[in-house]
C-alpha cells in the first residue's frame, strides 16, 4: 500500500532557532591536521549523509553529553576545514548535496583542530516511525528536511559533523548525520557513531578503539618529479561535454530528473546468481552483485557498443600497504579499484567475464601500486575519471544497521538521499541480504530494475534447504 507520505515529508519544527554547538567535554589538541592526498580528493568533498529510525527514541541531552565525550576522541570532527594556500570565496546554492564541490579552488586541505564544535539541531515532525517505514526503501528530496542546513558559502566552510535528531508522534525518533568525506571513510564513520553510541549506553566507559589522526602514513613517497603515469581511474583529459558522443554520460545524467531504483537480494538470491556464472568461479558477494550491476546499469541505458565503460569501487587498504597502518587509523583508507571494457563487451559477454575483470582490478592494487596512486594525488588536475563510469560503495559490511543508543537497533538504516553514485545497503534483520540503491532517469528505471531482476527467473536452478544447487 502506498503512504501518503511519499510526495512530501511534513515540515519540521525546530525546537530552538538555531541548532547547537556540541564541543569535546574537555580537553583536545590544537593543531592544524595534515590531510592526505587520499582524503584530499576532490572527489570527496561532500559529507557522508546517514538517516537512522529508531522505534523509542533516547534522550536529547543524553546524546548530547555522550556526544561532547566522543569527540574528545575524534576531536577532529569538532573541528573546520581549511585550505592551506589561500581562501577564495565560492558560491553554490546546491554545494552540500551528494556529490563533488564544483569550486575552482584547488588548494591542499587540512583541519584546523579548534574545538568549534559539531552542529546538533533539534527537531519535530507529526509523523510516526510506522509511517515513514513503509516509504523508507526509496529517499525523496524531501527527506532532506530531516538534516538541519548550514548556511555556509562553500563546502569548506560547513562543520565536519552535523546531526539532527527528530522526534516523532509515536515517541521514535529520527537521526540523521552528515559527516565529511575528507576526514574519514565508511569505516570511519561506523567506527565514530558506534563510538558515540557505546558512550551513550556506557557513559563511565571509554571508546571501544582509540582513533589514531595521523595521517602521514599516505604521504608520497616518490618526489614530485616521478609522478607515474595515470591510474585507469583518474583522467587528466577535459572532455568535450557534448551528450551526443557519450563522453559526458555523467554529466548527462546529474542533468536529468532522477528516479530512485532499491533492490534487495537474499542470500539465496544471491547464491543463484553465482550459479549464472558460466563457466564457475569462486567471487565474493560483492565481486557478483557488482558486476551484475554493472552489466545492468550499461544494458539499461542503451550506450553506444565501442563507448569504453568503467566500474569505480572502493578497496579498504589498512591492511595491504606497507609500513602497517595503525590500528583505529581514523581517515579515509581506500584507493578506487577500476574495471573497464567496452559496452558490447560487458553487455554481450557472460557474467564470469565480468567478474574476472573485477577480480583483476583488485588484484592489480598491489602496495606499489597503491603508493604510485598516492603520488599521483599529488597533481591536482588529476580528478576521479567519472565521465562514463558507475561508482559502486559498499555500506553493507560496516556494521551501521547494528547501532544502538540504548532503546535498541534501528528500524531502518540508509542514506539521506539517492544518487547515481550506488551504494549497496544492510538490510535491518538480516546481515545477509544487500539492498543495491542507485538513481536513474526516469525513463530506464523500469528496464534497469528488469534487468536486475531477470537472473532470478531463471527455472533451471533450484536451490534446496542447505544453500546447494542442484
Amino acid at each position: 500500500m502506498q503512504s501518503s507520505w511519499d510526495e512530501e515529508l511534513p515540515d519540521c519544527r525546530y525546537e530552538h532557532k538555531q541548532p547547537s554547538l556540541i564541543k569535546p567535554s574537555s580537553h583536545t589538541p590544537n593543531h592544524m591536521l595534515y590531510l592526505s592526498n587520499l582524503d584530499d580528493q576532490k572527489f570527496l568533498r561532500f559529507s557522508i549523509k546517514y538517516l537512522y529510525l529508531f522505534q523509542k527514541s533516547v534522550p536529547i541531552n543524553l546524546l548530547k553529553h555522550s556526544l561532547s565525550r566522543v569527540l574528545v576522541d575524534y576531536y577532529p570532527l569538532a573541528g573546520r576545514l581549511k585550505n592551506l594556500q589561500s581562501h577564495h570565496e565560492h558560491h553554490d546554492d546546491d554545494y552540500d548535496d551528494d556529490g563533488d564541490d564544483d569550486g575552482d579552488d584547488d588548494d591542499k586541505l587540512q583541519v584546523d583542530c579548534n574545538g568549534e564544535g559539531a552542529v546538533f539541531a533539534e527537531a519535530f515532525m507529526d509523523l510516526s516511525a510506522q509511517e515513514f517505514l513503509q516509504i523508507s526503501n526509496k529517499p525523496c528530496k524531501s527527506w532532506r528536511k530531516l538534516l538541519f542546513r548550514v548556511d555556509a558559502p562553500t563546502f569548506v566552510d560547513t562543520p565536519p559533523l552535523v546531526v539532527q535528531v527528530t522526534k516523532l508522534r509515536c515517541g521514535g525518533m529520527i537521526l540523521c548525520t552528515a559527516i565529511n568525506h575528507c576526514l574519514c571513510d565508511g569505516i570511519g564513520t561506523s567506527q565514530f557513531l558506534q563510538a558515540w553510541a557505546y558512550l551513550t549506553t556506557k557513559p563511565n566507559g571509554s571508546v571501544p578503539i582509540t582513533p589514531f589522526h595521523s595521517r602521514h602514513v599516505f604521504k608520497p613517497r616518490s618526489p614530485s618529479s616521478l609522478l607515474p603515469s595515470v591510474h585507469p581511474a583518474f583522467t587528466k583529459t577535459v572532455y568535450n561535454p557534448t551528450i551526443g558522443d557519450c563522453l559526458s554520460l555523467n554529466l548527462y545524467l546529474q542533468s536529468q530528473p532522477l528516479v530512485p531504483a532499491s533492490l534487495t537480494y537474499t542470500a539465496s538470491n544471491i547464491l543463484c546468481l553465482k550459479s549464472q556464472c558460466v563457466p564457475s568461479l569462486k567471487s565474493t558477494t560483492f565481486e557478483v552483485l557488482a558486476s551484475h550491476t554493472w552489466r545492468s546499469w550499461a544494458k539499461s541505458l542503451d550506450l553506444q557498443p565501442l563507448l569504453e565503460v568503467k566500474l569505480l569501487f572502493s578497496m579498504n587498504i589498512r591492511n595491504n600497504v606497507i609500513p602497517e597502518i595503525p590500528k583505529g587509523y581514523y581517515a579515509n583508507g581506500f584507493v578506487l579499484a577500476c574495471a573497464k571494457t567496452t559496452v558490447n563487451e560487458l553487455v554481450d559477454g557472460n557474467l564470469h567475464h565480468v567478474v574476472k575483470l573485477v577480480q583483476e582490478a583488485k588484484s592489480s592494487l598491489t602496495d606499489n601500486r597503491i603508493s604510485e596512486i598516492i603520488a599521483l594525488l599529488e597533481d591536482k588536475n588529476v580528478k576521479t575519471d567519472l565521465t562514463t563510469s558507475l561508482v559502486i560503495s559498499q555500506w553493507s559490511r560496516l556494521g551501521l544497521e547494528s547501532l544502538d543508543f540504548g532503546e535498541g537497533t534501528p528500524l531502518h538504516m540508509g542514506p539521506l538521499t539517492s544518487d547515481i553514485y550506488c551504494l549497496f545497503l544492510p538490510v535491518v534483520g538480516d546481515s545477509n541480504d544487500i539492498r543495491v540503491l542507485l538513481s536513474l532517469p526516469k525513463s530506464v528505471i523500469s528496464k534497469f530494475e528488469y534487468y536486475m531482476n531477470k537472473f532470478l527467473d531463471s527455472s533451471n536452478v533450484v536451490a534446496n534447504t542447505n544453500g546447494e544447487f542442484v
